[in-house]
This record gives structure tokens, sequence and C-alpha cells, in this order.
């Protein structure tokens, strides 16, 4: 995989979670924290998940030590954590914007919360980032359905639709 593939899923998972952000900003925040006996508790919960391991998979590339974890205190509400995910985002960006096709390929040992020790490559790491989200931007989706909200379409090829210049 080539650091423009890469550029483009980063910049797909950008453009997916900032429409699941403008989707639950629109909700009544007390449907955004309700507890609905999920993994994460509430869309809050799913969505505070998702941008903690974006945050802590950054502080692992870049050897960030100790990267704190995201707790719902430092983001109470909705809004809150949208500023969270666009100033993740953002440190996501110049850290792509450093990255080049070799260093793409190298690899880097990271420790777990658990004490557990991996070395993977930056690309297969960024990669499982965009997955992660995804799969969790998934369950956001459900509890939104499951709550009688209409979320909004995250699909890549919903993605390369809205984007691409042959339309």
């Amino acid at each position: 995989m080539t650091l423009q593939d890469i550029k483009l899923l980063n910049a797909f998972n950008a453009w997916a979670s900032n429409r699941i952000f403008d989707a639950v900003g629109t909700m009544p925040v007390e449907a955004v924290m309700r507890d609905m006996k999920s993994s994460h508790v509430s869309i809050h919960g799913t969505l505070l998940h998702l941008v903690a391991a974006e945050r802590t998979w950054l502080g692992r590339w870049t050897g960030t030590k100790d990267v704190p974890q995201l707790t719902a205190a430092e983001a109470p509400t909705p809004a809150d954590l949208k500023r969270l995910w666009e100033k993740t985002g953002y440190d996501m960006a110049r850290f792509l914007g450093a990255m080049t096709d070799r260093k793409l390929q190298e690899s880097f040992t990271m420790t777990t919360s658990t004490g557990q020790t991996f070395t993977h490559a930056y690309g297969q790491a960024i990669q499982h980032v965009v997955d992660h989200s995804s799969y969790h931007r998934g369950q956001v989706i459900t509890l939104m359905r499951q709550q009688g909200h209409t979320p909004p379409t995250t699909g890549m090829i919903a993605f390369f639709r809205e984007t691409s210049k042959l339309k």
C-alpha cells in the first residue's frame, strides 16, 4: 500500500466520522448519552472510544509515551467530543503529511495498556485504525436506528461518489 492509498483511507475515515459527528450533533443530548446496553454503553461512549483509540495510535506512531486515556470528563457533551475529534483529525493529517512511502513500510514497536508488546508496520497499523473506526461507526449507526434516528451514509463507495471529480 502506498502513502497515496493511506492518505485516501484517512480522508475516507475523516469524512465518515465527520458525517457521524454531524448527525449525532442534531440529536437530543439525552439520546446521545442514553445507556443502550451496548459495548461502550451509549452513542457518546462509542464515539469517545473511537476518538480515544485514534489518539492512542497516534501517540504510538509519534513516540509520545503515556498518551492519557480519554475520559468522559474531558468530553462531557457531544460538542466537546466533536472538538476533540477535530483536533485528533488535524493531528492525524499532520502526521501523515510527514510520512513517506518508505516510512510507511517501516515498523514500530508499541506496548499496550495491558503490557503486551507488538511490532507492526506503520501502513498496517494505519489501516487498522480506519477499520476500527469503521466498526464503531457501524455501532453508532445501529444505536441511532434503535432510537428512531436516521443515520448518515458512511460507506466508502458513498465517499468516492461524493468526492469524485468524475461525477
